[in-house]
Order: structure tokens, then C-alpha cells, then sequence
């Protein structure tokens, strides 16, 4: 197959592409500023802003398969004039625009798991509206929701250390926020099978790690695997929200109102489709094993 992955130059992206090639496939990567050096595999570039169709339309032509994984962080404010809906929702129109007028069959969408077109985030929102997109189409789709993701090059370890500095650190509700991560080298190989295999077109997966985890607990796992400990000193919801330079000299949140409320919800799926891809969670690499942690 030709594949097109939008976005594969992003963290995700490149161990997807790298992925596809090694099963045979002709891979091509589309990003604003893209990097061959990133791939270990014989992956083509192609440069495009999914926020400006007429820039990405020509890089559709000719493909058998679309897996769109633009995004924007759910952890950080969105930089400069980006915003969730920009990218996450009018991106993906034009992604489907562009495939449809190529006549390219076969969609992939990395959605967010909560996604949701009335969530309590613009993250979330965006993402809910963008999937309504896809469903709305005519194409062959398959819809991801992962919980967050990570694995070397991913954001999620560093950003829990950014928020929790060691020894003494002040979290959210004490960090009971849940997430149950997975690691990119466990997703990937599923979105790979999505591209492959008919009997994926038309679900949407909601896909975890192998255990569910707080922030709190991931913040001692990354501390650990330093020699470091941290102790967590709870901080209300409220406080959050308006900002914490009440807190003293500690650079808590580098992240807005919107980012905050995403730590009052829980990121956990409710059934874990890993096994609609022959997977069990005992199969799943833990963070803590990622982490060479005991």
C-alpha cells in the first residue's frame, strides 16, 4: 500500500512510519518542516500545514491509505496563534477533503480517549468534532482513542516532571488524577494493523496501557528511575485554575485554565480494545519496566 501519514514527522508519527515500511508498505510523511534524518526506515517527506488545504492537497494523490495524526498537545497551551480547533478540527476537514477528492479509500484518525464535541476542554472538544468529521464521511475509517502515550521522544514522562519537581512537590487533588499510558512501541503496531486489515474499518478503539495510574504515581516512577524521592503535597482544584504564583518560587503549572481542568478528569478507558487486536494488558510494556524501575 502507499500510505500517507500526516503529522509523521511528530513523535508518534515517526515510529509509525518506520513501522509501515518495515512491513512492506511505501510510506510517505507530511509535516510543515519535515526531517528525513528522524527515520530509521526509507520513509518519504512531503511538507504541508494541515490547516491550510491547498498546501497539503497535492500530497494525497495517488495513496491507498491516510492516517492523520496532526495534533496539538493536551498538556501545554497552544502556541502562538494555533488553537485546538484549528488544528485538531478544521485540520482534519481538510485532511478529509483531500482524500475524498483523491479518492484515496481508506482513513485512520488518531483521535484523544474523552473525546467528546461538548467536553470540558477545547482538547477534547476539538477532538469529538473532528471525529464526527470522519464518521461523516464516506470513507473507509477507523477512529483511535489511546490514552496518553509514551516512549522516547514523547512528552508525557518530562511534562509530569515539569509539573512535579523533586522532593517536595504540590499536585492537583494530592495528583489522583488517573491515566493509564501506553507505550508508542505497543499503539503502534494497531494502528499499522488498522491500515492492513478490513476488519477495522467502521470502529472506534479506546486503547490504555496495562495499568491505570495517578499523576501522582508516575511522578514517583519518573523520580525514581533518578534515585530521587518526592513527597506530593496536595493543592486545590481552585488554586490551580487562577494560577500558582501564590505558591512561592516553585514553577508548578506551565500550562492554562484549560489544562488545568484536564486534571480533573480522569483518562482511563472504560473497555481496553487492545484485544480487538490480539493483545491482553499482560502483553503491554509498563511504565515502570519503560523506566527500568522496580
Amino acid at each position: 500500500m502507499d500510505v500517507l501519514v500526516t503529522g509523521g514527522g511528530g513523535f508518534i508519527g515517526r515510529y509509525l512510519c518506520d513501522e509501515l515500511v518495515e512491513r512492506g508498505h511505501e510510506v510517505t510523511a507530511l509535516s510543515r518542516d519535515p526531517d528525513p534524518s528522524i527515520f530509521d526506515e526509507d520513509v518519504g517527506t512531503a511538507v504541508g500545514d494541515v490547516t491550510a488545504y491547498d498546501s497539503i492537497e497535492g500530497a494525497f494523490e495517488g495513496r491507498d491509505c491516510v492516517v492523520n495524526l496532526v495534533a496539538l498537545s493536551p498538556l501545554f497551551q497552544p502556541p502562538g496563534d494555533k488553537s485546538h480547533e484549528g488544528v485538531h478540527l478544521r485540520g482534519t476537514e481538510n485532511a478529509i477533503r483531500a482524500t475524498e477528492a483523491h479518492d484515496v479509500p481508506r482513513f485512520v484518525q488518531q483521535s484523544a480517549l474523552g473525546a467528546d464535541p461538548n467536553g470540558p476542554t477545547a482538547y477534547i472538544r476539538a477532538k469529538g468534532r473532528a471525529e464526527s468529521v470522519v464518521r461523516d464521511s464516506d470513507l473507509d475509517w477507523t477512529i483511535f482513542r489511546p490514552s496518553v502515550v509514551f516512549g522516547d521522544g514523547g512528552e508525557f514522562v518530562s511534562f509530569t516532571k515539569k509539573v512535579t519537581p523533586p522532593y517536595l512537590a504540590p499536585l492537583p487533588r494530592g495528583g489522583r488524577t488517573r491515566f493509564q499510558p501506553i507505550w508508542v512501541g505497543d499503539l503502534v503496531p494497531m494502528l499499522a494493523d488498522a491500515v492492513e486489515d478490513d476488519s477495522h474499518v467502521g470502529e472506534t478503539y479506546e486503547i490504555g496501557g496495562p495499568a491505570a495510574l495517578t499523576l501522582a504515581d508516575v511522578a514517583k516512577l519518573a523520580y525514581r528511575a533518578e534515585g530521587k524521592p518526592v513527597s506530593v503535597v496536595p493543592v486545590p482544584m481552585g488554586l490551580t485554575k487562577v494560577g500558582m504564583a501564590a505558591i512561592g518560587p516553585v514553577p508548578f503549572v506551565p500550562f492554562g485554565p484549560d489544562q488545568a481542568r484536564s486534571l480533573e478528569m480522569d483518562n482511563v478507558v472504560t473497555h481496553n480494545d487492545i484485544d480487538a487486536f490480539g493483545r491482553s494488558e499482560s502483553d503491554l510494556t509498563t511504565l515502570a519496566s519503560y523506566l527500568s524501575v522496580r
